[in-house]
Formats: C-alpha cells, sequence, structure tokens
C-alpha cells in the first residue's frame, strides 16, 4: 500500500512539472503568434520537437517510428492530440492565457470518468467530490450564461476534450513504447495540427523573436511532454490527473506578468478552490494508506 502512496506521490510531482512547463510553452507560443500566424509558429514548433524526440530515440537504440503506432490505442492518440492541440492553439491565440488555462481545468474529470468506464478504476465518493469541487471552481471562473464569457473559449473546450482523450490512450500505450517514441509520435501529429491552422492562417518570414519564442517553447515542451508521459504512467489516474489545476496558478502569473491581463476576484477565488481540492485528493489518499 505504501508504494501505491509512492506512486501516486511522484506520479504528481511529474504532473505539476508538466504543468508549469506547459505554461510557459503556451507562453512563448502566445508571444510568438504576436509576430507569425499560430498555425505557422504550431508547426515549426512541431517539427522541432519531433527532430528533438526523434534525436532521443535514436540515441537510445531505439525504432523512431514504434510499430504499435498504427493500433487502434495510438491512432486515437493521434487523432486527439491533433484536436487537442489545434483548438487550443487557437484559443490561447484569440482568447486570454489564464482564461484558456482554466477551462483546460476541466481536464480531470474527463480523464477521472475514463479512467472508471476504461480501466475499471474504483474512486471512492469523497475523491469524487473534491473532483466536483474542482469543477465548480471552472465555473467561477468562466460564468457561463453571463456577459463575462466569452464564445471563443469553445476553442479551449474542444481541446479540453481532445486533451483528456490523449492522456487517457497514453495511459493504455503499451508499456515497450518509450517516452521518446511517445514524443516522436505526439509532435508529428502536432506538426499536422500546425500545417492545418497554416491553411487557414497562411505563412510569413518569422521575426528574431519570434524564432526565439519557439525554440524556448520547443525546449520546454520536450521536458513537459516527458514529464507528462511519465505523470500519466505513474499511480492512479483519478489521483494524478487532478494536479493539472496547478497549470493554472501557473497561467494566471505568466498571463498577468508577460500579458498584463488582470483577473477577477472570481477567477483568483475559483482558482483556489480549483488548487485545493486536487491537494485534498492526495491528501485522502495519503490518510487512507496510513490508516
Amino acid at each position: 500500500m505504501w508504494s501505491t502512496y509512492s506512486d501516486n506521490l511522484r506520479g504528481a510531482l511529474f504532473m505539476v512539472f508538466a504543468m508549469a512547463a506547459f505554461a510557459l510553452e503556451d507562453m512563448a507560443l502566445k508571444a510568438a503568434a504576436r509576430d507569425i500566424p499560430i498555425g505557422q509558429a504550431v508547426a515549426m514548433f512541431g517539427v522541432a520537437g519531433w527532430v528533438v524526440f526523434a534525436a532521443m530515440a535514436r540515441a537510445q537504440g531505439e525504432r523512431i517510428f514504434h510499430p504499435s503506432l498504427t493500433s487502434p490505442v495510438l491512432v486515437w492518440r493521434s487523432l486527439s492530440e491533433i484536436a487537442g492541440r489545434l483548438f487550443y492553439a487557437l484559443a490561447i491565440a484569440l482568447t486570454p492565457l489564464s482564461s484558456a488555462s482554466a477551462i483546460l481545468q476541466a481536464t480531470p474529470l474527463v480523464v477521472a470518468l475514463g479512467a472508471v468506464v476504461v480501466f475499471g478504476e474504483r474512486v471512492g465518493w469523497r475523491r469524487w467530490m473534491a473532483i466536483f469541487t474542482g469543477f465548480i471552481g471552472v465555473l467561477m471562473i468562466l460564468r457561463p450564461g453571463l456577459d463575462s464569457f466569452d464564445p471563443l473559449s469553445i476553442f479551449a473546450v474542444l481541446g479540453m476534450l481532445g486533451f483528456a482523450g490523449r492522456d487517457l490512450a497514453t495511459r493504455a500505450s503499451p508499456v515497450s513504447m518509450s517516452s521518446a517514441q511517445l514524443g516522436v509520435a505526439g509532435f508529428a501529429v502536432l506538426t499536422v495540427a500546425g500545417l492545418v491552422l497554416v491553411g487557414f492562417g497562411g505563412v510569413v518570414i518569422p521575426t528574431p523573436a519570434s524564432l526565439g519564442y519557439v525554440a524556448m517553447a520547443t525546449v520546454i515542451g520536450v521536458l513537459a511532454y516527458g514529464a507528462l508521459t511519465r505523470a500519466m504512467r505513474t499511480g492512479e489516474v483519478s489521483v494524478v490527473t487532478p494536479f493539472r489545476y496547478s497549470r493554472l496558478l501557473f497561467a494566471l502569473i505568466l498571463g498577468v506578468v508577460v500579458f498584463g491581463e488582470r483577473p477577477d476576484g472570481m477567477t483568483l477565488l475559483g482558482s483556489a478552490v480549483i488548487v485545493a481540492s486536487g491537494v485534498f485528493l492526495l491528501q485522502k489518499k495519503r490518510h487512507a494508506i496510513r490508516g
């Protein structure tokens, strides 16, 4: 039982690190999109990340493309990844970083439900209540039906559903498939998503600043991707995934400091509720094991 708690703790730490890195990646891509079309930025980012993960796979003596890539699970993962990246890229380009990240925090709800349906994980009522409380915190930030709700946020909702599907498929992916090979697959479909957006936004000559932001996103994104893969493969999905909520805190800070966003009191209160629910989940698991 202690081993289970230890796995959950390590998975949670990997998830928090991944979320901090993803928030920085979002910031860099949003900054790059000020000078070049978002599709071009995503495509450049995808190609660069693919090259890095392909080199990592070769350095480890692995095949760049794992034979299981054509399996139903990984085809579903690729389609989910394309949807998640495509729509979330539009969200961070067209809406405030803080609000797009807030909508993304509904991902654990979908993943937790999927873990019960697909993997047969057992989730006690206290953990369900904590997850539900986190969802209430998200609603406090979004305020659907009110004037403050942005219709463009539908892009973030669609992106969230795509990422949830990706995470569940990652959990079910073959154990023999390394993080580098998963990264190759992920950044390959990211490139596809960028090229789809390029068809609508076109291509321009990148500025030195935009190239720098894309390079920054690549380095950080590679680290984030590896940490997320480790997180989803360590511990219980229903315990680890709520720590995605930490991404909201990082996004709020970056939104304020870098883009001059000013979240109101309800947004900050909702953020506190979300983070508290995630921490509560791990605490309940620890007390249950010790008891």
